[in-house]
């Protein structure tokens, strides 16, 4: 029993850690992609994991089961101050090198507008 919970400890740990190191390798990609003030908040702090990037509230998952409704609401709740929300997904088998292949995902109706403001649809 013992060696079951210690392996489960230690698996919640390096989870975390790979959440954490994910937030870090995203913030770099960012630093050097057009946000150079882009920073991890790393643990213990509640709201966006990056910072540094006005107008934009990023939440990185780097885990199995997510869950995206609960990721979406998650941001939804703190979206009062109007911040574009974004959830970037750190997939099974993708490395710290495939960060410009991971995956994020937009409330659709924050896509359509970013569409239409980058000059996407018909002008109206």
């Amino acid at each position: 029993m013992q060696i079951a919970e210690h392996r489960s400890g230690t698996m919640s740990q390096s989870r975390k850690h790979r959440g954490y190191r994910s937030q870090k390798v995203l913030a770099e990609f960012l630093a050097v992609n057009g946000f150079p003030y882009a920073e991890s908040t790393g643990a213990g702090r509640s709201g966006s994991d990056i910072t540094g990037t006005i107008g934009i509230d990023w939440e990185v998952k780097a885990r199995t089961g997510f869950n995206p409704a609960a990721a979406i609401a998650q941001l939804k709740d703190r979206s009062k101050n109007k911040d574009l929300g974004v959830v970037v997904l750190r997939l099974n088998g993708q490395g710290e090198k495939s960060v410009g292949d991971w995956v994020c995902l937009l409330r659709l109706e924050d896509a359509v507008n970013l569409l239409r403001e980058a000059g996407y649809g018909d002008g109206k």
